[in-house]
């Protein structure tokens, strides 16, 4: 009989993950914002805890967030508008450089793996065509949406109208005192993550701006904002930020010694930062599998696209934390742990 019963069980289990997963990709609209939301309002728990020992009432401890969070967007979209200047204010001889390099390397392409390029389109003409104008909209309508969303969500998740305890309480654990311990465990591990890869990820981009500038290479605030905001995609981001940046070096700066240089340069950004200081902030304590990283990042991109890749470790940190609270998934819980590489 037991038997009968554990086959059933793992049977159900076959059924309901793929059911699972399939829901969560279908209904990403929701799940994307919902669990990106928490991710965000988890970093103001502390404040607001701080702030209601202080007696100040929890609507203007929301609010006081609110402002925080609308501070912070806009410092961004104003490094965003800088950057767009300083790219719009360039003057043309680096793009005439690199339309001949680029038509150069085309040239021995075409020549050397006997492909044939469309020369008489232009991809901003082509972009603003008409069929193209309406996806164009589309995605921005998508992702003005997904921002609001997110901003209610974090709403109710700072006022707890969306309680994680009793979400916990009454899902998982059926016991108030472990889902407590279980919340603040996930609290204080995901803080701390969030925490060090935002810490990270802003000297990596300071990083990739102070070398464009010491190399002469164009638009350091732009490739510095865009080393930050990729940096977040674990371990792909930063092989992303280097690949690009090095070819449009190569674009810009003769093959010469100083090429090479700036390249080792942003390498040893990349390295100093992703690979050395940030796995010594997380603290042994908090390491997870590489392979299972590259799982994960497979996974919840395939799932969720850019935003998946963004919160694949996290929800991984997650799932892990409530493994280990079971003695049945504890040893799956040591799987996703590895002693010799950490996030």
């Amino acid at each position: 009989m037991l038997n009968q019963r554990r086959t059933t069980n793992i049977l159900l289990l076959i059924i309901v993950i793929p059911l699972v997963f399939y829901l969560l990709k279908i209904l990403s609209f929701i799940f994307i914002p919902l669990v990106f939301s928490m991710f965000i309002a988890l970093l103001f728990l502390p404040l607001i805890r701080w702030l209601s020992k202080r007696h100040v009432p929890k609507l203007v401890s929301v609010i006081i967030v609110i402002l925080l969070i609308v501070g912070g967007l806009i410092v961004g979209i104003e490094l965003v508008q800088l950057s767009s200047k300083q790219i719009m204010a360039s003057d043309s001889a680096f793009f005439t450089k690199a339309g001949s390099k680029l038509a150069n390397m085309v040239f021995y392409i075409e020549d050397r793996f006997g492909l044939v390029f469309q020369k008489d389109k232009n991809l901003l003409i082509q972009f603003i065509q008409k069929e193209n104008i309406g996806p164009t909209f589309d995605f921005l309508r998508k992702f003005l949406t997904m921002i609001l969303m997110t901003a209610f969500f974090i709403v109710l998740w700072l006022a707890e109208s969306i309680n994680m305890h009793k979400v916990l309480n009454n899902i998982i654990f059926k016991q108030k005192h472990a889902s407590v311990k279980t919340f603040m465990k996930i609290e204080k591990d995901l803080i701390t993550f969030i925490k060090v890869k935002f810490f990270v990820s802003l000297l990596t981009g300071i990083g990739i701006g102070l070398a464009c500038v010491f190399f002469d290479v164009s638009f350091p605030i732009f490739w510095g904002l865009f080393a930050f905001v990729i940096n977040f995609v674990q371990m792909v981001g930063s092989f992303i930020s280097v690949v690009l940046l090095s070819l449009f070096a190569f674009v810009e700066l003769e093959p010469t010694s100083i090429l090479f240089f700036f390249i080792i340069s942003i390498t040893g950004v990349q390295v100093l930062f992703g690979g050395i200081l940030e796995p010594i902030f997380m603290g042994k304590s908090f390491s997870i599998n590489i392979i299972t990283v590259l799982v994960m990042l497979m996974l919840w991109g395939f799932i969720w696209g850019v935003p998946g890749l963004i919160m694949a470790i996290p929800i991984t940190v997650f799932i892990k934390i409530i493994l280990e609270q079971f003695p049945g998934t504890k040893k799956l819980a040591d799987l996703l742990s590895g002693s010799h590489s950490a996030v």
